[in-house]
């Protein structure tokens, strides 16, 4: 006989100008290649990250360059409590800096979000442990972009460089 899984929701806690990476690996030197990958894509990045060890001691694993966000990046993972899940806090760059880095770190498994909006991280829960089943990122949309809001897009995608024209 099966035992049931509990599901419950887990709300990531960072400050509004802190984006965040979550994902899943699978082993232990995941977070030395995590915090290479980040420093190596945008040298003198703010970042702190942790990573949930599923074996062995069972800890979670914490580095980075910013005490705060280590120290953030600690206490999330802790609430999280799922196995080989890893979570990294940004300040002053943008997950699409650095995330081709950290996707080709070899032990990531898989990129659950990448987001500067709240997030609430859905998570099943057995006798053997827990494990995100996924994410909500942001809120539900209101409506259909018009014309207005096709010009803004723009904009600012140009106003940050990543379109010219």
């Amino acid at each position: 006989m099966t035992e049931p899984v509990a599901f419950t929701r887990v709300p990531i806690e960072k400050p509004g100008d802190v984006n965040l990476i979550l994902g899943q690996s699978h082993f232990i030197k995941t977070v030395e290649d995590l915090y290479e990958a980040v420093a190596g894509a945008v040298p003198g990045a703010k970042f702190g990250l942790a990573f949930c060890e599923a074996s062995a001691d069972r800890l979670v694993r914490v580095e980075g360059s910013d005490e705060e966000l280590k120290d953030l990046a600690a206490k999330n993972a802790l609430a999280i409590g799922a196995g080989h899940s890893f979570i990294i806090f940004l300040r002053d760059c943008y997950p699409i800096n650095v995330l081709n880095a950290v996707k080709n770190v070899p032990e990531v498994c898989t990129i659950f979000c990448a987001t500067a909006n709240p997030v609430d991280v859905v998570i099943a829960e057995s006798s053997l442990g827990r494990g995100i089943m996924g994410v909500i990122d942001g809120f539900s949309p209101v409506g259909v972009e018009g014309p207005e809001d096709v010009k803004h897009r723009t904009d600012l995608l140009r106003k940050f460089g990543y379109k010219r024209g």
